[in-house]
């Protein structure tokens, strides 16, 4: 079954009017992305749906990952720099959690998104305002990493 054509033009470098065209390679990634989506909508394993059971966990609202406040502050910079590397929204609830220690809630439209940020930093999944640890998929998809970025040290950002 075609999905779609991507049309490209080789050596597209080397011509004037090629700015207006993809090249061989944009049109190679842009092809696997498409051949991708419906792994990105399949439901995962070990994940619930939204409409199951807590009144909180409903279709209209978002999905919960919490994460510890001391492990955001000492790699806030890292976390958010993956973040829009990944294309994840990093958006805070404001909500916390004390369950041994201090939980800062994230929420995330895309349960992929939520996914994918639990497993990368070791997060805690919410169900309503109860942890829950489900098994990590087999397949699953790590996030982007990045490559030279700096570790954020305290010492030298106060001058």
């Amino acid at each position: 079954m075609v999905l779609a054509t991507i049309q490209c033009i080789e050596d597209a470098h080397r011509l004037r009017f090629s700015h207006k065209h993809l090249t061989d390679d944009e049109a190679r990634r842009i092809a696997k992305a498409i051949g991708r989506l419906p792994e990105f909508l399949m439901q995962r394993q070990g994940f619930y749906s939204r409409d199951g059971g807590h009144s909180r966990w409903r279709k209209d609202r978002p999905y919960h990952v919490a994460l510890e406040d001391h492990y955001v502050r000492a790699h806030w910079f890292g976390i958010d720099a993956l973040c829009k590397l990944n294309s994840i929204p990093f958006n805070a609830t404001g909500e916390k959690i004390q369950d041994g220690a201090t939980w800062c809630v994230y929420e995330f439209t895309w349960q992929m998104d939520a996914i994918q940020f639990w497993d990368r930093f070791n997060g805690r999944w919410l169900r309503g305002s109860e942890f829950h640890y489900p098994e990590r998929p087999k397949d699953l998809l790590p996030m982007k990493e990045l490559r030279g970025f700096p570790e954020f040290d305290p010492k030298k950002a106060r001058g």
